[in-house]
């Protein structure tokens, strides 16, 4: 199983340059200073002692699914026949091959894990949940949701 991650200890200059960030990922060190009321080298090296700790895991692209045709969301509970540690890790392995996995969460619950599965529509899911989930090792049962409307995402 995966360590935990060890806190790191953030002033408020550290917390505004992640809330900037988390706001406007492309902004420049000189913009992002300018924000902080810094001058660019101390705004630099706080970004790279960020980055560098893990605090900032990396910079992507908010991509809109719907826009990509993949605006159906399904949950997956899964319950594993095998909870044992090489069974977890066989399963953890294989989910996250499956590309049309958004997220998977181990839980502390009736079932282990909870899938958010991202496809076209109904019928992809089932093609995805039938060939693949349901394949996956040591998989007992699934049972899905599919969401209606994303409120807040």
């Amino acid at each position: 199983m995966k360590k935990p991650a060890l806190a790191v200890e953030l002033d408020d200059f550290d917390r505004k340059i992640l809330a900037a960030l988390a706001e406007d990922g492309r902004m420049t060190v000189t913009e992002l200073a300018k924000r902080m009321g810094l001058s660019k080298t101390p705004a630099q090296v706080r970004l790279k002692r960020l980055t560098d700790s893990g605090v900032i895991r990396g910079f992507r692209a908010i991509i809109d699914p719907a826009r990509l045709g993949l605006d159906h969301i399904a949950f997956t509970e899964v319950k594993l026949a095998d909870t044992r540690e090489k069974a977890l890790q066989e399963f953890n392995a294989a989910v996250r091959r499956i590309p049309e996995v958004e997220e998977c969460h181990m839980l502390a619950s009736n079932f282990d894990y909870l899938l958010k599965v991202r496809t076209a529509d109904i019928r992809r899911y089932r093609i995805v949940l039938g060939e693949k989930i349901s394949s996956l090792p040591h998989v007992a049962s699934t049972s899905t949701y599919v969401a209606m409307e994303t409120v807040k995402d």
